[in-house]
């Protein structure tokens, strides 16, 4: 029986077009749930006074770049981090632009949940489409979309279910387990952390509420056994002369010791003798623990190798059909070869075809366009010198996941999501 532990972390991002408040609301929840420290608080109070302003500015709390401050906008992924008694939050603030779409993808890469923001005033526009379908994409098991300012509309009910009634008919094509909705205002405070006086036709929790609760235990695959190995333990000391461990974080699946595994590439299989971690050894371990599996037989096993169950193996190839991400602002060349990473495996790769190209706001394709510009979101082939071993991303987002860099520069320049 796989346990949970109530302060588990959840990773949640926040998007939504330019100006609707996603600095704010962040900064309204770390400021009152108690997370900023004192020379923060003074170094925001000291910037709003000087901008002549008669209240406390908390998107300064996240838009730490100059240009951001100056601008007031976000154009880099902020991570911030906070808790509570029930759990732990990572925070990615995205930026609004159409042009940072690519930093949008990043932040919410990894997220758990994405907070969507509508302002009250203008309701659903193309952004909140754009980042919605995004999330989407990205299987994002959770959005909350947040109709914020609503103390620019005297806190109109009417308004509010107006805007969720048009969100809820875009968002019938959109592959999400988990949709709801909350009316608040990042800057008065209405619904974040504390309950609104001024709302009382809203009978739903608060935001700090929801993201306490929201259950995010069964988003992980517990059931296709995955284990990259990450490093190989050998510490050749008297006391654990002979202790050969296989060091890594779980990708899916649930392990145990007596488990018969096969090892990937080699085929060769075994059973696991013990599962050690920080704390000492475990009876059970599941995605995404860290931990060191030691097996009953001696097997030569290296980074980039993946323990797996016998009877469910992943696929296994060289040729594979990717969703990628231009990251890059030099357009791709066809004849480029990268440096792939995989989970904990490094191979080369090129692009062998780009199959079309998507419209990010409607996810239709575009067919005759095959030049990769930043930001661009295309289905395309990959070859690789190794064969990969892999899940599709709807099925595995840890093995399903790739990322693409220069090897001249080094540079990160596509994100991919293997179809």
């Amino acid at each position: 029986m796989i346990e949970y532990k109530s302060n588990e972390l959840l990773r949640f991002t926040t998007a939504g077009s330019v100006d609707d408040g996603k600095s704010t609301l962040i900064g309204r929840l770390l400021f009152d749930s108690k997370s900023i420290f004192e020379d923060q608080l003074e170094a925001v109070q000291k910037t709003s006074d000087f901008r002549g302003l008669d209240y406390l500015d908390l998107s300064l709390f996240t838009d730490g770049l100059r240009a951001e401050r100056e601008q007031s906008i976000t154009i880099d992924v902020a991570y911030r981090y906070f808790s509570t008694p029930k759990r732990k939050f990572i925070i990615a603030d995205t930026p609004g632009h159409i042009q940072y779409t690519r930093n949008m993808v990043t932040g919410a890469s990894t997220a758990n949940l994405a907070i969507i923001l509508a302002d009250a005033r203008n309701g659903i526009v193309e952004q909140t489409c754009r980042h919605s379908l995004i999330a989407s994409l990205l299987k994002i098991n959770h959005i909350v979309l947040c109709v914020n300012k609503l103390d620019l509309v005297d806190y109109s009910q009417e308004i509010y279910e107006r805007i969720v009634d048009q969100y809820k008919v875009f968002a019938s094509k959109l592959e999400v387990k988990d949709i709801s909705f909350i009316p608040i205002s990042a800057l008065m405070g209405d619904n974040v952390v504390d309950r609104s006086d001024k709302m009382d036709w809203y009978e739903g929790p608060t935001l700090l509420y929801h993201l306490e609760n929201v259950h995010i235990a069964s988003d992980s695959n517990h059931i296709d056994c995955r284990f990259p190995v990450q490093y190989v333990i050998r510490p050749q000391s008297d006391l654990n002369h002979d202790y050969r461990g296989y060091a890594g974080r779980i990708a899916g699946g649930v392990y145990k010791p007596g488990d018969e595994v096969t090892i990937l590439p080699s085929g060769f299989t075994s059973r696991i003798k013990s599962i050690d971690t920080f704390d000492g050894p475990v009876e059970e371990a599941f995605a995404p623990m860290s931990v060191t599996i030691t097996l009953e037989d001696d097997i030569d096993i290296s980074r980039g190798d993946m323990i797996v169950r016998t009877h469910n193996q992943p696929e296994t190839g060289q040729d594979i059909e990717i969703i990628l991400c231009w990251l890059n602002n030099k357009q791709y060349n066809p004849r480029a070869k990268y440096l792939l990473m995989h989970t904990t495996k490094d191979a080369k790769a090129i692009i062998k075809e780009i199959n079309y190209k998507i419209d990010i706001n409607t996810l239709h394709r575009i067919e005759d366009d095959k030049i990769l510009n930043m930001n661009d979101i295309a289905r395309v082939k990959l070859r690789t010198t190794q064969p990969l071993f892999y899940d599709s991303y709807s099925r595995n987002r840890n093995t399903g996941s790739l990322i693409l860099i220069d090897e001249g520069t080094k540079e990160t320049v596509a994100a991919g999501m293997i179809i």
